[in-house]
């Protein structure tokens, strides 16, 4: 998802008193003694055959555009594998 200058200017211009957290939850000390370092995967370069409509559309959405794709597969696989879809931050 990308955000525009604009919203990210207002956003950073907020002080922290004005950012509402009520929809998130407190991390308490059990959740840091739990918590576990998490790499992330390494990327293999390959060559890839894509219709010319399909990657006009992802170029569309603008810089990291193949990270999306990678994103698109990723949720296609863990959905045919039957895993619950990971949400990044």
């Amino acid at each position: 998802m990308t955000v525009s200058k604009k919203r990210l200017k207002k956003l950073e211009s907020l002080k922290d008193s004005e950012i509402d957290f009520s929809d998130i939850p407190e991390l308490g000390a059990d959740f840091w003694r739990r918590a576990k370092l998490a790499a992330p995967q390494p990327k293999k370069a390959i060559s890839l055959r894509v219709d010319a409509d399909v990657l006009e559309w992802f170029r569309a959405r603008g810089k990291g555009y193949q990270s999306l794709m990678n994103a698109v597969l990723k949720s296609y696989v863990d959905a045919a594998r039957g895993h619950r879809v990971k949400r990044s931050a």
